[in-house]
């Protein structure tokens, strides 16, 4: 796969990701653990039937043969699917966007550390400048009194980096962690209600968006970000995936008039441009390789 499909597949699980935060406002009643319980329960066959057709029966036995990078990938997901419901249940949808975008900065220093991934200099730009949007859109609009969800975002952002890490170092197993990292979120989702004595039984039309959501955008996002890890560096691939950050907020704002401030705009333009620094500096070296 070259380097070009592979970020172009990130840019599709990017934008389905977007998509989630305008379907979570269409839950009323279900609690955080619920709808990771049921979100989890959506997305695992889906996960189990690609993995069926792209390596056929034999293709599931690589569950048992993730080791223990991809356990540690797998419980990553749990914080970051866990985490990211959580943030979003808690404070508005660009509060928690904003804070997942932390995700660049602890990969690049994961990647760096476990991989040994050289991180080019033209990706610390495009992180500085993703950086800058970040805090104009925090400076403008971060809610000062959602603690707790902000702190749900920021472990939703190192576990994605757990994640993405995992990924980059076994490719080949990809889909198996990703699918046991779902299988997880499900017993933590079973778990965490049982504790916390919150009912996993919801409201059909709730039960219907956690598992459609589960079985979209989420397992087919997955499905992509996965594929494009094999050709993409890590740092790069949160990086890319920020995009979501600045489209979730102005679909909830579009669709449901969730407010989103001048500030998000400007940041969102940042973060754009940070993206688009990144990917054509790529193109741009790729273009020259060719032509030597």
């Amino acid at each position: 796969m070259r380097y070009g499909i592979g970020v172009g597949l990130v840019i599709a699980a990017a934008l389905l990701w977007s998509l989630q935060g305008l379907i979570f406002r269409q839950i009323d009643m279900a609690e955080p653990w619920a709808i990771l319980f049921w979100r989890s329960l959506g997305m695992i066959p889906v996960i189990a039937l690609f993995i069926l057709w792209q390596d056929g029966p034999h293709g599931l036995r690589g569950l048992w043969q993730v080791g223990f990078a991809g356990v540690i990938g797998a419980l990553g997901l749990i914080f970051a699917f866990g985490g990211a419901i959580y943030a979003i249940q808690s404070t508005t949808i660009a509060n928690a966007v904003f804070l997942f975008s932390a995700s660049p900065f602890i990969t690049a220093l994961l990647g760096w550390a476990v991989l040994g991934e050289k991180v080019r200099g033209r990706t610390w730009v495009s992180i500085g400048v993703a950086a800058i949007g970040i805090a104009v859109m925090v400076q403008g609009g971060l809610d000062r009194g959602a603690l707790p969800g902000n702190i749900a975002a920021l472990c939703s952002a190192a576990g994605f980096s757990v994640f993405t890490v995992t990924l980059r170092r076994s490719a080949t197993a990809a889909m198996p962690i990703v699918l046991l990292g779902g299988i997880f979120s499900l017993i933590a989702g079973a778990g965490g209600a049982w504790l916390s004595l919150t009912p996993l039984v919801v409201p059909v039309a709730d039960l219907g968006w956690s598992l459609g959501m589960g079985a979209g955008t989420l397992a087919f996002g997955m499905v992509l970000y996965s594929l494009g890890s094999r050709v993409v560096p890590a740092a790069e691939l949160t990086l890319i995936s920020l995009l979501e950050v600045m489209l979730a907020p102005l679909l909830v704002w579009l669709v449901i008039g969730e407010t989103v401030s001048q500030a998000t705009l400007l940041g969102g333009v940042f973060v754009l441009e940070a993206v688009l620094l990144n990917a054509t500096g790529r193109a741009s070296r790729s273009k020259a390789a060719a032509l030597a």
